[in-house]
């Protein structure tokens, strides 16, 4: 039968496309309070906002008489008309959020307008109870606790505490950046998190960022007819290795357009390499007539009259903006092709060295005690050297004495049945990735101290990554203790890692472990490859005779040489059939 839903399911609903975690609660709220005129907002979560959510205000506050009404659906002081929705200039409008926060949590508000007295009110299960006098300063303050206490098939899909703060640091950034000159304050479990002032937009990215931000910015002003697009994009040096620092705002509004970030990446496109990603924080300033925001409730989808206009306004902004790097990057003459080639006709031995006519190794009488490694090659050694392991009589035997690096990228050395070729990176990677594992169950990795101890700050929401992943990264060697608010002193590092380059892989480190946890099976496998991928030597690194001998004898120790953790070919075994038909002997 057909019957009308209860206003408590419908509300429940409605709540199912409002507030999906803590941190939807937290933007509605704060959306509220900067639509109220506040230009001091505070917010106090606990255990991830599970437990406990307060945002307070100092902006106009509601009047006692107003306070039921304002958690009925639909309720709004934002839009009166039709017409209005094409011209809204607020962040709230549709008169949904608190209705929708009221119906699956416990809420309690406190509010006082300027000349009168405070209230405050009670709703449970969206049930309105009694309005009350109360002490209060100018302002609205709004507490929820235990979201989701009666809709517990929503809550059991709520993540860990850790990973839902990390979502309210997030949304709390986002406001912060589009509205510089208000002051904004994160307290997680009695704990001072963010604390900003009024300031500037520059100051502001520093801040909520990372200090390193500092100097590292250009500034964009443009303006194309009834458009104009200000901000900060950054240098070079802000590139991260993945999405979540760039943040286009609408009028203000945060919003989420991959046409608009494509504009971005394609100014950048002559200089960052694929999988790259500049830092940026724009806000676009357009007719309201030119966009229709009553799409989602989230209001963070848009829909533009004229997208591709933007898209082009866009483009040519940031190439304007990037162009004194472009000016920076010399220009290359195209190589000239040469038709005559030397070949070496006698071996003149170094010091040290032997002739390589002189001995031939077998790998599978080698151990890692014969050779004494160098940490920088032990990584990639591991990985290669299974690759000539063959069923074939005697095709495990590698010439160590001669092998060779071609292009500073692979490893190339005759065995019985033909050739083999070794990407030097991919091996050290195996390496280093079976190490890890290794450390992380028993055997933690040797570490080296730092003869100066290097100091690192973080944005809030990386230092609480850092935090889940600390535990993990002092078994494979790094010691690290915190110094300071989001900051750590880096001690010693793995004992195969080169010096000068520890704060660099421990920001890619933790760049990678996010976006790699899915391709993996675990937590610590994640981990351990992106370790294993950013610590080991690189296309690119030259190595001399021992440190290839090194990989290659290490290579052949792993469970599994003959691929990298992400599932790369490390070794590639040419038989002598082949070469015959590549040369038509067959």
């Amino acid at each position: 039968m057909i019957k009308q839903l209860s206003e408590d399911l419908k509300n429940k609903i409605s709540a199912g496309e409002v507030v999906e975690r803590p941190a939807s609660v937290v933007k509605e709220l704060v959306e509220n309070s900067i639509d109220s005129g506040a230009d001091e907002i505070k917010v106090i979560v606990e255990k991830g906002g599970k437990q406990l959510i307060q945002v307070t205000d100092n902006g106009s506050g509601i009047n006692s008489d107003e306070l039921p009404i304002a958690f009925e659906r639909f309720s709004t002081s934002k839009i009166n008309t039709f017409e209005d929705l094409f011209k809204i200039n607020s962040l709230g409008f549709r008169g949904e959020a608190l209705a929708s926060i009221a119906s699956v949590s416990e809420v309690k508000i406190i509010s006082k307008v300027e000349d009168s007295d405070g209230f405050e009110m009670l709703i449970k299960n969206a049930i309105i109870g009694s309005i009350e006098p109360a002490a209060a300063l100018k302002g609205t303050s709004i507490t929820i606790q235990n979201l989701f206490y009666n809709t517990p098939a929503r809550r059991k899909f709520l993540k860990s505490p850790r990973v839902e703060f990390r979502k309210i640091v997030e949304m709390i950034r986002r406001y912060a950046l589009s509205n510089a000159s208000l002051s904004f304050s994160l307290i997680s479990d009695q704990r001072d998190i963010i604390n900003l002032k009024s300031e500037s937009l520059e100051d502001r990215i520093v801040h909520v960022m990372d200090p390193a931000y500092r100097d590292q910015l250009l500034q964009l002003n443009y303006i194309k007819g009834d458009y104009s697009i200000a901000g900060y994009i950054g240098n070079l040096n802000l590139v991260r290795t993945r999405p979540g620092e760039q943040y286009i705002f609408l009028n203000g509004r945060f919003i989420k357009n991959r046409l608009l970030n494509s504009a971005v990446y394609n100014a950048y496109k002559s200089i960052l390499n694929r999988g790259e990603y500049p830092f940026f924080a724009l806000n676009i300033v357009l007719p309201h007539n030119e966009v229709d925001i009553n799409v989602h409730p989230m209001k963070i989808e848009v829909r533009f009259k004229d997208e591709w206009r933007i898209y082009h306004v866009i483009k040519s902004a940031v190439e304007e903006a990037i162009r004194p790097i472009l000016d920076t990057i010399p220009d290359f003459e195209k190589p000239t092709l040469e038709t005559k080639f030397d070949f070496p006709t006698t071996f003149i031995p170094k010091e040290g060295e032997i002739n390589p006519s002189q001995e031939t190794f077998d790998l599978n009488s080698l151990s890692n005690s014969d050779i004494k490694f160098n940490p920088a090659i032990d990584r990639a050694k591991s990985y290669a050297s299974q690759l000539a392991s063959r069923p074939e009589p005697n095709s495990g035997k590698v010439d160590l004495e001669n092998i060779w690096q071609v292009h500073s990228k692979y490893i190339v050395s005759p065995i019985t049945s033909g050739l083999v070729i070794i990407d030097q990176h991919v091996a050290h990677e195996r390496v280093l990735f079976e190490e890890a594992m290794a450390a992380f169950d028993n055997n933690p990795m040797a570490a080296q101290t730092l003869l100066f101890p290097e100091i690192m700050d973080f944005s809030p929401d990386e230092f609480i990554s850092l935090l889940d992943v600390l535990p993990y990264l002092e078994k494979m060697g790094f010691r690290i203790k915190e110094f300071g608010n989001n900051t750590i002193m880096i001690e010693a590092i793995p004992s195969e890692m080169s010096w000068g380059n520890e704060k660099n892989i421990i920001k890619e480190i933790l760049d990678n472990f996010l976006v790699s946890q899915k391709e993996h099976s675990s937590f610590q496998e994640a981990l351990a490859a992106s370790f294993s991928c950013k610590a080991a030597v690189k296309a690119g690194d030259v190595l001399n005779t021992q440190e290839m001998k090194e990989l290659v004898n290490r290579l052949f120790g792993t469970k599994h040489p003959y691929y990298c953790p992400h599932g790369r070919p490390i070794i590639i075994q040419l038989s002598m059939d082949e070469l015959d038909r590549r040369f038509e002997r067959i």
